[in-house]
């Protein structure tokens, strides 16, 4: 009898014990601006949290009604350029598998979509050999809403300042959630994020640079190996109110000179980020009326961890780990308060977890990843 009793009060308990968990993470993801504040909860070691659960995105993406994608849709899997334009231009197909290496003959273009999933089997590519201004590039996604894009690498043929076109750009595009990326060797930049796109997170994203620039282009800079920019111009005026933007736990990687990210508008939270390019010039560039919250990040070996310019509207740095850089790391002014729990790794974790694991590390579409 006494065994009876004990073992009911033991499954009771558990029972109440998942119940409360089902709450807090109802809780959490709740799309509730104006009720919530930042509560970020830290661990320490090499631990992360949300893995396996798709309900549950970090960062700016999780508002507005968070991100899902394509879901448990049936998924095409392409292993050639022409299938995966007809794939990325089809809106019936919810789910994409990217297999093998396909080089992107004609820049892909992506509008006017809602919920899709783009992913990359282990060791899936993209490769753009084009540096010309107008043929160059590898998808420009625009007025898209609900996409996840994961595990993929895109691998453009090195910078050369023709005034061309990144590996990626997300134009006019909400609640999009690119995890565990990685952008190199782009002819313009890496990837860019603009004109009035909002609610953003990119998570576990390696950016970098292994091919040498190209000297000579009709832009003017010998050595445009700058990875990111927020916002196309200070006259872009639509993008006040928007950019809202999450970089999570991104590796920017050797051979990135500038733009890690340079901001303009923008509600920008960078944290538990690395950043160890020994040839930069600066990193975060806050611009024009840039909103800026630098969190528990790792510079080393960099310049100007965090350039603060004409304009900018805040930037608050707190808890970062500088370690044999030169040149400013003081933010100005107090930045945005972010509205969305995350889950944030102690700063002396973060090298080490980030090195490991950002970038298309993972084997496929493994959701709430972060």
């Amino acid at each position: 009898m006494k065994i009876k009793s004990t073992m009911s009060v033991f499954l009771l308990t558990l029972i109440l014990g998942f119940a409360s968990c089902n709450t807090e993470e109802v809780a959490s993801s709740a799309n509730d601006e104006s009720a919530s504040i930042e509560a970020t909860t830290t661990v320490s070691g090499n631990v992360t949290a949300k893995i396996g659960n798709c309900a549950q995105v970090p960062g700016w993406a999780s508002q507005n009604g968070s991100v899902t994608g394509g879901g448990s849709a049936a998924e095409t899997n392409v292993t050639t350029y022409a299938q995966l334009k007809s794939a990325i231009e089809n809106s019936s197909v919810k789910v994409i598998k990217v297999t093998g290496t396909i080089t992107v003959t004609t820049r892909l273009s992506l509008q006017d979509q809602t919920g899709k999933t783009i992913y990359g089997a282990n060791g899936a590519k993209l490769v753009s050999t084009n540096q010309t201004k107008d043929a160059s590039g590898i998808i420009n996604i625009k007025r898209c809403k609900n996409l996840i894009i994961r595990n993929l690498i895109f691998e453009g043929p090195g910078a050369y300042d023709t005034d061309g076109w990144d590996n990626a750009i997300l134009d006019e595009c909400t609640n999009v959630w690119v995890d565990h990326c990685e952008f190199r060797d782009g002819v313009d930049g890496n990837f860019d994020i603009k004109n009035k796109s909002d609610y953003i997170t990119v998570s576990y994203t390696k950016f970098g640079y292994l091919k040498a620039p190209k000297p000579g282009g009709s832009g003017g800079s010998d050595d445009h190996r700058y990875s990111n920019l927020i916002g196309s111009s200070d006259g872009a005026t639509g993008d006040r109110g928007k950019l809202r933007i999450t970089f999570a736990r991104c590796w920017w990687a050797p051979g990135c000179k500038e733009r890690m990210p340079r901001v303009r508008f923008g509600k920008v939270h960078l944290v538990n980020n690395f950043f160890n390019s020994t040839v930069s010039n600066k990193c975060i560039a806050a611009g024009f009326e840039a909103d800026i919250r630098v969190e528990a990040n790792v510079f080393e070996g960099v310049k100007t961890p965090i350039d603060l310019m004409t304009g900018y509207t805040a930037v608050t740095a707190v808890d970062n780990v500088f370690t044999n850089t030169t040149g400013n790391q003081a933010g100005s002014k107090t930045a945005f308060t972010p509205l969305y729990s995350i889950v944030k790794l102690d700063k002396t974790a973060v090298k080490a977890d980030v090195s490991a694991n950002a970038g298309a590390t993972l084997g496929g579409n493994i959701c709430g990843s972060f």
